[in-house]
C-alpha cells in the first residue's frame, strides 16, 4: 500500500511538473526578490558562463520606493554574451495571442538588445526562434510592446537580451507580462466564427475580398512580429494588399455594426 501511495504521488508531481497554461499575466511582485532565486513560479532562466566577476545574474528585482518588483536581465563582466528568460510551458500557440511587456535598460547601463521568441525546450537555446527583429532599447523609462505570437510547435516564451555595444554591466528591466489573446481594435464586442463575416485572397493574390451577410467597414493588418503594416476601408467589398510581402499576416476587421473580428491570412 505504502508503494501504491508513493507512486501515486510521484505521477501526481510529474504531472504538477509538466503543466502548461493557457495565458500568463505576472507582473513579479510576488516572486521571491535576489538574484538566485530562479527558478520560481514556473519561471527560470538560461545564463551563459561568467567571464569575469561578478557572473550574469537573472535578478528579481524590488522596487521597494514604488513598491513594485520587475525582472532585471544583467550581464555581469560578460561582454555581448545573451541571456535568457524563459516562461512557464504553454499550451501550443495556435496564433490567436500575443505578448505584452514593458521593458528598458537600467539607468546606469549601456544600450541593450531585446528579443521575444519561442524555444521547445526551457534549457536548450539553440531552439530559440526570434519573433521579428531584435529591439535597442536606449532609455530608462519602461516602453510598452506588443508582439503577435504565430503558430509554433514550441511551447516556451523566451526574452533574449545582450549589450547592443561591446560593454559589460548592461542591464533590462522587464515587467508586466502578459500573455493572451490578441487585443481588437479597443472593444471587447468580438465576433465568434460562427458569424458571416467572411474573406478570401483573390486570384490575382492582390487583394482580400470579403463576402457574407456582415460586411466590414474598417480593417487593420499586421505583420506576424505585431507591426501593424496596412489599414483602411473596405471598397467594394475588396481591400487591396498588393504591397505586402510574402508571409502570415493578423487582421482585425471592424464591421458597419460596430463589432470586430480578428482572423489571419497567408500572402503567397
Amino acid at each position: 500500500m505504502k508503494l501504491k501511495l508513493l507512486f501515486a504521488a510521484l505521477a501526481f508531481s510529474a504531472i504538477t511538473a509538466q503543466a502548461q497554461v493557457a495565458t500568463i499575466n505576472q507582473n513579479f511582485n510576488t516572486f521571491t526578490a535576489g538574484n538566485t532565486t530562479f527558478p520560481q513560479n514556473g519561471w527560470s532562466a538560461v545564463l551563459p558562463t561568467p567571464t569575469g566577476n561578478p557572473g550574469p545574474m537573472m535578478i528579481v528585482f524590488n522596487d521597494t520606493a514604488n513598491s513594485n518588483q520587475y525582472i532585471q536581465s544583467y550581464s555581469g563582466a560578460n561582454v555581448s554574451t545573451p541571456q535568457y528568460l524563459v516562461s512557464p510551458q504553454i499550451t501550443v500557440p495556435t496564433g490567436n495571442k500575443s505578448i505584452s511587456f514593458k521593458a528598458r535598460k537600467n539607468t546606469a547601463s549601456a544600450p541593450v538588445m531585446i528579443q521575444v521568441g519561442l524555444a521547445s525546450s526551457p534549457t536548450d537555446m539553440t531552439t530559440f526562434v526570434g519573433l521579428g527583429t531584435a529591439t535597442m532599447l536606449t532609455t530608462d523609462t519602461f516602453q510598452n510592446f506588443t508582439i503577435a505570437v504565430p503558430s509554433s510547435s514550441s511551447s516556451y516564451l523566451v526574452f533574449r537580451t545582450v549589450s547592443a555595444v561591446a560593454a559589460p554591466h548592461t542591464a533590462v528591466d522587464i515587467d508586466d507580462v502578459v500573455y493572451d489573446l490578441t487585443s481588437v481594435l479597443g472593444t471587447s464586442d468580438v465576433l465568434k466564427a460562427t458569424d458571416n463575416t467572411k474573406f478570401a485572397i483573390n486570384a490575382e493574390n492582390t487583394a482580400l475580398q470579403f463576402v457574407g451577410k456582415v460586411q466590414p467597414k474598417n480593417l487593420e493588418i499586421y505583420s506576424a512580429e505585431g507591426q501593424k503594416v496596412a489599414s483602411g476601408k473596405v471598397d467594394k467589398s475588396l481591400f487591396d494588399i498588393t504591397n505586402l510581402q510574402t508571409g502570415v499576416y493578423y487582421i482585425l476587421i471592424e464591421t458597419t455594426e460596430g463589432k470586430a473580428v480578428k482572423s489571419k491570412f497567408i500572402k503567397k
